[in-house]
């Protein structure tokens, strides 16, 4: 089975090789049919600590690293954006 990829932006890099990646969802309503935005945090390894608030990342599942933490950051900002 593929590995999810998301698309979103970094909000926090505080942690050490963590960076924790806001990616925003449109879903309908079901009954209303409007498009809603949604929003989950991921936490996500990053090795190098090179994201930095603002950043649009790419991150790819994989094993859980932590309680919290089974996301990796695999593209980095202008890389992310154009892979979009």
């Amino acid at each position: 089975m593929p590995k999810r990829i998301l698309r979103g932006t970094v909000v926090s890099d505080k942690g050490a090789k963590t960076c924790v990646v806001l990616v925003e969802r449109r879903v309908m309503h079901p009954l209303y049919k409007k498009f809603l935005r949604s929003s989950k945090k991921y936490m996500a390894h990053d090795e190098m600590d090179a994201c930095k608030i603002g950043d649009k990342v790419a991150i790819q599942e994989c094993r859980p690293l932590s309680k919290r933490k089974c996301w990796e950051v695999i593209q980095e900002g202008n890389t992310a954006q154009a892979a979009k």
